[in-house]
C-alpha cells in the first residue's frame, strides 16, 4: 500500500499536470502543432521556452492524439514561431485524410521528431490542410497561451469542486511541510551551534590545564 506521503506528491504532480496554464481540448479540426525556436531563452525566447516547458505538457496531456512536435536551433537571432494545422472543411465526423493516415502510419523511426539541432523546422501545410502561425519572439508565454486559445478555440479545463479539495489539501500539506522543515533545521542549527560552543570550551578548558603544568 503507498503512504500518505507518496500518495499525496504523486496527486501532486498529477493535479499540477491536469490543471494550469495549457490545460485545454483542442477541436477535432487541429491536426498538428509545431514549435519552432531558440534552444536558448535570451534574444526574445523566453516566452516560447516557458510555454513549452510549462503549457505544452498539459496541452498534451489533455490532447494525446494530437503530435505536438517541437524544433529548436542554435540560432538565437532567429524566429520563434507556432504554427497550427487545421483540417479544412471537416467537421468531427469526417474521416481522415489519406495524407494524415500514411503519416501516422509510419514507423516511429520514421515520423518527425522534436529536435535541438533543427532537423525538423515546420512543414508546408499538406493537401486539406490549412496552418495558422504565432509569432512568438519576445512574447510573454501568458500572451502566447491567450493567442493560442483564441485562434485555436480550445475549451479551458477547470479543476471539479473534488479536485479543488484536493488541490487544497495539497497547498496545506506544502505549507505544513516547510513549516516543519524550519522546525527541524532550527532544532539541527541550535544541535550544532551547542556541540561548537562545547567543542571550544573543551579546547580552552585544555590549553588552561596545558598552561598550568
Amino acid at each position: 500500500m503507498v503512504n500518505p506521503g507518496k500518495r499525496m506528491n504523486i496527486l501532486q504532480a498529477l493535479l499540477a499536470l491536469r490543471h494550469g496554464p495549457g490545460a485545454a481540448i483542442l477541436p477535432p479540426e487541429i491536426t498538428r502543432i509545431h514549435m519552432d525556436f531558440a534552444t536558448k531563452w535570451n534574444d526574445g525566447h523566453l516566452g516560447p521556452r516557458k510555454f513549452w516547458r510549462s503549457c505544452l505538457p498539459r496541452l498534451k496531456f489533455w490532447n494525446p492524439a494530437i503530435p505536438m512536435l517541437v524544433n529548436r536551433s542554435e540560432n538565437q537571432a532567429g524566429p520563434a514561431t507556432m504554427s497550427i494545422y487545421f483540417r479544412q472543411n471537416s467537421s468531427s465526423s469526417d474521416p481522415i485524410s489519406t495524407t494524415e493516415l500514411v503519416r501516422n502510419m509510419l514507423p516511429l523511426a520514421q515520423q518527425p521528431h522534436s529536435s535541438i539541432e533543427n532537423e525538423h523546422p515546420a512543414p508546408p501545410p499538406e493537401e486539406g490542410e490549412r496552418v495558422v502561425t504565432i509569432d512568438m519572439k519576445n512574447v510573454h508565454s501568458d500572451v502566447i497561451l491567450s493567442e493560442f486559445l483564441e485562434k485555436t478555440n480550445a475549451t479551458v479545463i477547470h479543476p471539479t469542486p473534488d479536485e479543488l479539495v484536493e488541490m487544497k489539501q495539497v497547498e496545506e500539506r506544502k505549507e505544513r511541510g516547510a513549516i516543519d522543515r524550519a522546525i527541524v533545521k532550527k532544532y539541527i542549527d541550535d544541535k550544532r551551534s551547542e556541540e561548537r560552543m562545547l567543542s571550544l570550551a573543551k579546547q580552552e578548558a585544555e590549553a588552561i590545564k596545558a598552561a598550568n603544568q
